[in-house]
């Protein structure tokens, strides 16, 4: 083992079993070590694995290959020294704030008395003393969240593992709890040993973490592994504060790493996994982009959007999938064709958009060969679905689907018939 490590994942690999002997690779190649008195962050854009790589850290999703070592020990099925928090409060509402903390002991061969005592205790830690008696319905959300912070605490774990634990709150609610849960962690006053956040805010991980990975690919891997040196308490408008989240940016909206995680490679074929993001929304960011008329950098435009990585993110990935921005060094700017579709009239925007639709994104010209093939231009979106299968979850292939029908009727490619739920081309479509 490592000196000093808690947790050790070793060549780990992870593969959703879609029936038959169909696979999807879920996580590849992850090398870890988690060390006692680290704050990581686990940084990544929306479905790159990294609540994955949590779940199996804690034990809940097993591995397909490779090892999980906790005090230089390999470990089967739920991790001993491990407590988590869900994105969700994931209380039960008939149980009050003392009863839903002393779950947390269920498992724990110690009488009622003791943990009664420790719930207590943990419940003053988290800042709810006075509220042991009040039901779920009578907190607000941020004190639903403390209630779940105090679950996974009472037991005195090495780790706790947090899953996006304050996206479900409002701005305030979040960084007041955000700033408490640190306090706590720098203070001492709870016993985690280390502690394991899954987020997508860039901002959030910087502030919060002294380690940070990021994680992408399809399947997913470590592409950075870096320390946070900057001192607590951070000032999110220090230069050096900025920087840090400026160059965590630039690294992932590099090219390559844009590319890794969002085309695979299936069969010999490529399907581009397309950004989640409307026709719309990329109109308006490419004529904000014009407007400004100059190389932007990322981060403060995020800021003034005040957008976070998950939202922004695929504006930016699905502009410069279609070549109507180029980002370099954590910044953006319109290339020629962006330029063009910016002070283009509403149906020159169509026919640029599905030119670059047509060069950029293969499984569009999969579609529209497989409709001319038929006789009366019809197919069924069940048929393009099952292709996608080979490829991508179900929610994955529901949402890539949709992505692919708004930007293909956007472009006049093709049209939908909701009610037979057919893509179909029309007489005038020019394909």
């Amino acid at each position: 083992m490592s000196k000093h490590a808690l947790i050790e994942l070793k060549n780990v690999q992870k593969k959703w079993d879609m029936g038959g002997n169909a696979t999807i690779p879920v996580l590849t190649n992850i090398n870890l070590t988690i060390r006692a008195g680290e704050f990581l962050a686990i940084l990544g854009p929306s479905g790159s694995g990294k609540s994955t790589l949590l779940r199996i850290i804690a034990g809940l999703t097993p591995v397909s290959s490779g090892e999980i070592i906790y005090l230089g020990k390999e470990y089967h099925g739920v991790n001993p020294g491990a407590a988590m928090v869900f994105q969700s409060f994931a209380l039960f509402p008939w149980l009050t704030v003392l009863e839903n903390v002393t779950l947390g002991l269920e498992s724990k061969p110690i009488a009622d008395d003791e943990k009664k005592e420790k719930a207590l205790h943990i419940i003053d830690v988290i800042g709810l003393d006075g509220f042991e008696n009040a039901y779920p319905k009578e907190l607000s959300g941020g004190m639903q969240q403390r209630v779940g912070l105090g679950r996974a605490l009472v037991s005195d774990p090495d780790v706790l593992l947090m899953d996006e634990p304050f996206s479900a709150l409002d701005v305030l609610t979040a960084e007041n709890l955000r700033r408490d849960l640190l306090k706590l962690w720098r203070d001492k006053k709870i016993p985690t040993k280390t502690i394991i956040m899954v987020t997508h805010g860039i901002e959030e991980a910087v502030y919060m973490a002294d380690r940070i990975i990021v994680v992408s690919g399809n399947p997913a891997r470590i592409n950075y592994d870096m320390q946070v040196t900057l001192p607590h308490c951070r000032d999110k408008k220090d230069p050096l504060f900025t920087n840090f989240v400026d160059k965590l940016y630039s690294l992932m909206m590099k090219k390559e790493h844009i590319e890794t995680h969002r085309v695979i490679t299936v069969k010999n074929r490529e399907i581009a996994m397309i950004p989640q993001v409307s026709a719309g929304a990329l109109t308006g960011f490419l004529e904000f982009l014009k407007d400004l008329n100059k190389k932007t950098d990322l981060y403060k435009l995020a800021d003034r959007f005040m957008m976070d990585s998950e939202d922004f993110f695929p504006i930016v990935e699905g502009t410069t999938l279609l070549k109507f921005t180029k980002v370099t060094d954590g910044d953006i700017e319109l290339t020629p064709e962006g330029i063009l579709f910016a002070q283009a009239s509403v149906l020159e925007r169509k026919k640029l958009f599905r030119s670059q639709l047509i060069q950029h994104v293969p499984f569009i010209n999969k579609i529209i060969a497989i409709l001319q093939s038929k006789s009366n231009k019809r197919m069924s979106i069940e048929f393009f679905e099952d292709i996608l299968t080979n490829s991508f979850s179900p929610t994955e292939v529901q949402k890539h689907m949709n992505i692919l029908i708004t930007w293909g009727r956007y472009a006049e490619l093709f049209a939908y018939d909701e009610k037979s739920k057919q893509l179909y081309l029309e007489d005038t479509t020019n394909s």
